[in-house]
């Protein structure tokens, strides 16, 4: 790369890159996992798998934090897994394994958003299923175009966005609290689970929507090129972020079902539109409806904004197309990379069910990105016990066996044929791996 090639520019303060988090980790997901996540734990014991999201957020956000102090560079986990397990060309198994279920799962997310924008968007304008593949799909595009621009635009953007968020949560916590019925909000009903196995497997399945609704903490660590002094602000936008989610999310989950009866959350497509209705009226509904879509179009723009650095990073490095390393020559952001991701996410939102994509995105990315990692950070700390850590996590290694043990615990709990899919897939990525590395060897004279 010559020194007149477009770069990308570290433009991003620490309120700005905080902001990209938070929108990123809210959007649609809370909005239509409450519901099921009620349904799956019997009523309000549905607190029970927030409140393990959040240790598994902080403890994961701990490993995120690590990795993006002392590796600030564009591409995320594609990064950490080459430095935790290998750099070489012949010894990149577990990055090339990131990039080929990032293929799917990236498309996925996006798509998951722009679905549930959809189904959320017809509280307010009734749409055939077909119309809805169109409201979905005109999202993703309208978010490319806002997105081709240059990195300030975007963090001056995502403020306004993260204060949108902020404020349509802060608002729906506290019309609730005149009506909050303590005794409703806090029965749990533990005992209506017929085994205390089955009460495991419900958390587990519970949890891993609630971890869904969480994810996007570690997005700044996509952008770690482009954050200013990022030893220090990627470390403390995780950690503000999570904090501020997990304060939104149990004060969301425990006035809403301290309002409404935990049956009518659980049967609910609309569960916020519905309690803003009864707080209110059709009217405030519609408007609080309006704010809530704008909250999950601030999400997808996050996650397509960080999506979009991974191929980028891959092209950067010699392992993808190397037309995907392009810098737009104006704005210094990767357009033809940020082309891919949403042009996938667009085709996906498409092609899939909201409930489908949620499951498929945590189960792929479970064992390959959030597992490794952990175990990559424990390891590399204690065979490079003199280099830098420009953050150290507290009590190591606790907080990353944590974020192990309970990975773990959400993935055996999963469907089968979602487990079996997800080995599939990296199977099959093991696979093209050796025969990709037996290809690109230099031929013997």
């Amino acid at each position: 790369m010559t020194s007149n090639t477009p770069k990308l520019e570290r433009g991003l303060s620490l309120w700005q890159a905080t902001a990209i988090n938070m929108i990123d980790m809210v959007g649609i997901g809370p909005f239509v996992t409450m519901s099921i996540i009620v349904a799956t734990m019997h009523g309000p014991a549905s607190i029970l798998a927030w409140l393990l999201g959040a240790v598994l957020s902080y403890a994961d956000g701990m490993v995120w934090a690590e990795m993006g102090a002392r590796w600030p560079q564009a591409g995320g986990s594609y990064v950490f897994l080459q430095k935790l397990f290998g750099e070489k060309k012949g010894d990149k198994l577990m990055s090339f394994l990131f990039i080929w279920q990032t293929t799917l799962q990236a498309p996925l997310v996006i798509a998951s958003g722009a679905i549930g924008f959809a189904n959320y968007f017809s509280y307010i304008v009734p749409v055939s299923d077909i119309q809805k593949k169109l409201v979905s799909g005109g999202l993703v595009l309208l978010l490319i175009v806002l997105l081709y621009r240059n990195i300030k635009s975007i963090g001056r953007i995502s403020v306004v966005l993260w204060i949108i968020t902020g404020g349509t949560i802060i608002w729906l916590i506290l019309s609730g609290i005149p009506h909050f019925n303590a005794s409703q909000a806090f029965d749990l009903r533990l005992d209506s689970f017929d085994s205390s196995s089955l009460l495991f497997v419900a958390l587990g399945q519970a949890s891993l929507k609630s971890v869904y609704s969480y994810l996007g903490y570690y997005n700044v660590c996509h952008l770690g090129a482009e954050i200013k002094d990022p030893a220090k602000n990627i470390p403390r936008s995780i950690l503000i972020s999570i904090t501020g989610i997990v304060i939104f999310y149990l004060g969301m989950q425990t006035v809403i079902v301290g309002v409404l009866p935990w049956e009518t959350v659980a049967s609910s497509d609309f569960v916020a539109s519905l309690y803003f209705e009864q707080l209110y009226n059709a009217t405030v509904a519609q408007f609080a409806t309006v704010l809530i879509l704008i909250i999950a179009l601030a999400s997808l723009f996050s996650a397509i904004l960080g999506y979009s650095r991974i191929p980028y990073a891959a092209a950067l490095n010699g392992d993808f197309f190397s037309v995907f390393a392009k810098v737009h020559p104006k704005y210094h952001f990767p357009h033809v990379s940020l082309l891919l991701v949403g042009g996938l996410g667009f085709i996906f939102s498409l092609l899939f069910r909201l409930g489908e994509a949620i499951t498929a995105i945590l189960t792929m990315r479970i064992l390959v990105q959030f597992v490794s990692q952990a175990v990559g950070v424990i390891a590399w700390n204690y065979k490079h016990k003199n280099e830098d850590r420009p953050f150290k996590m507290p009590l190591f290694p606790i907080p990353a066996i944590i974020s192990i043990i309970v990975w773990l615990f959400i993935y055996l709990t999963i469907k089968p044929s979602y487990i079996f899919a997800s080995l599939g897939i990296i199977g099959t990525g093991i696979v093209v791996y050796f025969i990709r590395k037996q290809y690109s060897k230099p031929v013997s004279p």
